[in-house]
């Protein structure tokens, strides 16, 4: 599907957002929250979770692992239980879990079904079949798994076949999922009796991106009353025989959508107010929110979540290696700050569901933009438009499956003389329902 956006530039200025936009639930969050629960023992509540496309990936692995969930309203209702839930051994034939386009439900669904003897077989769409799971199904091996990849090794579709032991696992997190798939495996490590106190899983990470996703999942695990020891980013030492409880919580709003609006706002000199935010949630792409004020917005703390203000902006040096996922809409804002930006350290975004590197450099290329590409990042020469021109224009590009290239690509458009054509717009719903219609909407 395409959508065309009308270009926000008319009459020498740039059309300005205003206006109130309610926030999705987090992706992280909903995908971490629906396996946990598939784990607990007992009936758990998601209140308000994502209903985008890969947290309905995720539903559907679990249901096809053992799980069973049903709507209520506008919650996930979820009976879990170790004994009979994912992993299980058991029944005929080897169940398949197509992940669809979720990353996140790859690694992380992976990992807990290595808990079980039953082996499973994971799948997704293209872009995940290009995307490696090799060093977690490394570590997994190391903990007793067999893992088994059928075509590119470490590449789905692969099966996985427990159970793990409690043990020593070295692993290399160029992707944090596969550190977050550990962690949340771990603690239902049967204890082994030979081993005092039952035995515990040690993991030495080696190289961590994106950190704080990781510190997602140790939230979900403080909020299940799991123990475990943490060294900095370096070792966790997670102790065997422990389990997952019932629960209900409500799903945080997803900062890393609300960052398509704060763009909007700053690319447009507008205001908005956002609601649902936390500033106390464990989000890491929160910290786009700074980067923003650094850039020369203003924002404010309301009751019922963030006011941001665009003003003149200009250029900074960013380092995005906590949160990768913010790359394309700040490539998009930096195209309109006076001077240069540079975003650094963030190699990680050529891993996901497409190189954000390099698709960001050459869409924006397409608007006209002073983009170049650098091996860890991108530099861009932007520019606040001037009276009677626009700082790009329109032109068709294409969103290349990406849910967060498409979103930044719509937040462009309201800078561009002339209409933007985005290809493969409707990906956007992976992440954010209704995201065009409210961007139709804050523009009046």
């Amino acid at each position: 599907m395409r959508r065309t956006l009308v270009g926000g530039f008319s009459g020498g200025a740039v059309s300005r957002v205003s206006g109130r936009v309610p926030m999705p639930a987090s992706k992280s969050h909903t995908i971490r929250g629906l396996l946990i629960a598939s784990f607990a023992e007992g009936t758990s509540r998601l209140i308000r979770p994502l209903l985008g496309g890969d947290a309905l990936s995720c539903r559907a692995a679990v249901e096809v692992l053992g799980a069973q969930v049903r709507d209520e309203g506008a919650d996930w209702v979820v009976r879990g239980g170790r004994g009979r839930s994912v992993g299980a051994a058991g029944g005929a034939g080897v169940p398949c879990v197509d992940v669809g386009n979720s990353g996140t439900t790859l690694y992380l669904a992976a990992a807990m079904a290595a808990l079980g003897g039953r082996a499973v077989r994971f799948d997704g769409d293209n872009q995940i079949r290009r995307r490696s799971a090799g060093p977690l199904l490394g570590a997994l091996r190391d903990l007793g798994a067999s893992a088994e990849s059928v075509g590119e090794e470490g590449c789905a579709p692969f099966t996985v076949a427990g159970p793990i032991s409690p043990g020593r696992v070295r692993v290399e997190c160029p992707v944090s999922q596969y550190l977050s798939g550990l962690l949340l495996a771990a603690p239902l490590i049967p204890a082994n009796p030979a081993e005092p106190g039952g035995g515990s899983t040690e993991i030495t990470v080696l190289g961590l991106n994106e950190a704080p996703y990781v510190g997602i999942t140790l939230d979900w695990l403080d909020f299940q009353n799991i123990r475990y020891e943490k060294r900095g980013w370096e070792r966790f030492g997670i102790p065997a025989g422990q389990s997952y409880s019932s629960f209900e919580r409500v799903v945080p709003a997803d900062w890393s959508s609300a960052a398509f609006f704060m763009a909007a706002a700053a690319i447009s000199g507008g205001e908005l107010t956002l609601e649902g935010l936390d500033t106390g949630d464990s989000q890491g792409d929160k910290a786009v929110l700074g980067m923003l004020e650094r850039m020369g917005c203003r924002r404010q703390v309301v009751n019922d979540g963030i006011r941001i203000a665009g003003a003149r902006l200009k250029g900074a040096v960013l380092d995005l290696n906590d949160t990768p996922d913010a790359l394309p809409v700040m490539a998009v804002t930096a195209c309109f700050a006076e001077g240069k930006t540079r975003l650094e350290n963030v190699p990680q975004a050529r891993m996901k569901e497409t190189d954000r590197i390099a698709v960001m450099t050459a869409e924006l290329r397409k608007l006209g933009a002073d983009v170049h590409e650098l091996p860890e990042g991108m530099l861009i020469r932007g520019r606040r438009p001037k009276p009677g021109s626009a700082v790009l224009r329109g032109a068709r590009v294409e969103g290349h499956g990406d849910h967060r290239v498409v979103m930044a690509l719509a937040a462009a458009a309201l800078g561009c003389e002339g209409n933007v054509v985005i290809e493969g717009a409707e990906v956007s719903e992976i992440t954010f329902p209704g995201f065009f219609d409210l961007l139709e909407k804050v523009r009046g």
